[in-house]
């Protein structure tokens, strides 16, 4: 029977702060671990962007498929980690962000998107960092745990 595989950290720094208004979400994310030395970690955001772009992972195509939507969106919850990839910190976030009548999107948050106010809640985590490496089966970059 497959399980799950797992690695094990001890608690870092927890910190809150404010992000910069007018700044890309992801850029930032890993300026702020790069800056603090932090190579791993999770996060939470709350706040509002005024452009996102979004996507899916086709998996039969094994890519994935992007999108932009350049509106004032409210971010109803967006979750996320930080790791290694190809040997730069990586941030990997998903979101699900509201329009002003409430309709919802959601997916895979990539670079550009730009933040209106928003607010972090960052865990550090302590231990051998984690890097995500080329899955064959999936065409992923996953952890290698």
């Amino acid at each position: 029977m497959d399980t799950i595989r797992h690695a094990t950290f001890e608690t870092g720094r927890c910190m809150l702060g404010r992000l910069p208004h007018g700044k890309d979400l992801v850029g930032t994310i890993e300026e702020f671990c790069a800056q603090n030395g932090i190579q791993t970690g999770v996060f939470s955001v709350m706040g509002a962007v005024t452009s996102v772009t979004l996507g899916s992972y086709d998996q039969n195509q094994q890519v994935y498929v992007t999108y932009k939507k350049e509106e004032p969106l409210e971010i109803v919850a967006c979750t996320g980690n930080v790791s290694f990839k190809d040997g730069k910190l990586a941030v990997h976030a998903h979101a699900i962000l509201a329009d002003i009548s409430g309709q919802t999107i959601g997916g895979h948050v990539f670079s550009e998107t730009l933040v209106y106010a928003g607010e972090i809640y960052f865990r550090e985590l302590l231990g051998k960092p984690l890097e995500r490496k080329y899955d064959e089966i999936t065409g992923l970059l996953l952890w290698q745990l």
